[in-house]
This record gives structure tokens, sequence and C-alpha cells, in this order.
């Protein structure tokens, strides 16, 4: 299980996760898990009436019930979306989330979305997590703060003073791969596009896998 989260909204981890995803499912069959709501949108798929807050509600959570609401996406990716309610759910409900897909033989990336409850559970079972960033030094100062990485995807944007080396060194972890932000990304997240060919600037995501 590999997972992403982020020290604050808006850095890319959500679009990480997707193209993550896209990249893995044409080895083998990967789920994409998404905790904080908004993967339907990046992927252009359509928003699911039910998703994980439903499962996090009902009296006996079951691994069927968590299979049921899946929605496939495209050849060997299928998306476990959030679904209409972010509340957050009790910490036993992310736990037990956390050790069912443990136990999935698919591969299984995680948008956890901002460090908090629902990253202590699943980084916990996590073989990788992955913390998605920007050269931005109150990101990393929030980061620092927060759960301790064993990887780095830099999002680079020009006139960033902060270098790769820096983030690494500030957060103790490797960064695994950068990716320049481009407008070709940006259109290809805004139209909903991202579950279509890939922008090239994306495919060097691979590396984490």
């Amino acid at each position: 299980m590999l997972c992403l989260f982020s020290s604050k909204g808006g850095v890319g981890c959500s679009v990480a996760a997707a193209a993550i995803g896209r990249l893995s499912a044409a080895r083998e069959p990967t789920l994409l898990v998404d905790l904080r709501g908004d993967l339907d949108l990046v992927l252009g798929t359509a928003p699911s009436p039910q998703g994980l807050s439903d499962w996090f509600g009902v009296d006996q959570p079951s691994p069927d019930l968590l299979q049921r609401l899946e929605v496939r996406v495209g050849d060997g990716l299928n998306l476990l979306p959030r679904g209409p309610c972010r509340s957050p759910a009790r910490p036993d409900r992310y736990r037990l989330l956390a050790k069912l897909l443990r136990f999935d033989p698919r591969r299984i990336i995680v948008d956890v979305g901002t460090h908090g409850i629902p990253a202590v559970a699943l980084l916990a079972e996590a073989e990788t997590s992955i913390l998605v960033t920007r050269a931005c030094f109150l990101a990393l100062d929030t980061a620092r703060r927060g759960p301790s990485p064993d990887q780095i995807i830099l999002v680079e944007e020009e006139g960033r003073a902060m270098q790769a080396r820096d983030v690494a060194a500030a957060m103790g972890a490797p960064v695994e791969v950068s990716v320049r932000w481009h407008r070709d990304v940006a259109r290809a997240v805004d139209s909903g596009l991202l579950a279509g060919p890939l922008p090239r600037r994306l495919r060097g995501l691979e590396t984490v896998l």
C-alpha cells in the first residue's frame, strides 16, 4: 500500500495519486482510494452518490460493502471514492480500513489528503508513505510537524528559492521525483481528462512504484 499525503491542500497530492494510479494500472490491477474527495473530479468520472463516507457510517462495515462501492476508471484501475459526505469518521474506522486494504491483493494507492486522523491510521499500515509538496517554506514548516515520509514528490515551480536538496534536508527524506508544474497538466486536470493519455510531465512519477 502506497499512501500519498500533503501538509496543506492545493499542492498536487490528488493529481499525483491519480497519475500514479494510472501508471500502476498499466502494470497490475490497482485500486485508488480517495480519502480527500477529489479523485473523481481529477479523473473525470461521474461523482458517485456513495463512497467511503457511507462505509464509515454503517454499524458493521464489511469488505464486501467496500468492493460494491468501487467505480471502474479504466483497464486495471478501480476507484474507491470518498462519496458526497466529507465529515471525518471515527479513528477506529480508519484503522479498520487500513488493515483491510493491506490484505487486498491489488496494488493500493491512497490519497490520504492532509495529515490528520486518517493519515495516522493509513500511514501506520503503508509500505511506502510519500509527502507531496512544493518548495514552499510554509508548507514545509507545517509538514515538519506531521508524519515523517519515506519519500517526497516535489512539485517544482519557477521562482522558488528552495531546491530539492533543501526540501530533502528539511524533511529528512529523499526527493524521489521532481515534477515541474506545467500548463498541460493544469489543463488536463481542469478538464477532467486525467483518465485519458497522461501528460508527459507526469510519467516520471512511475519511479515511485
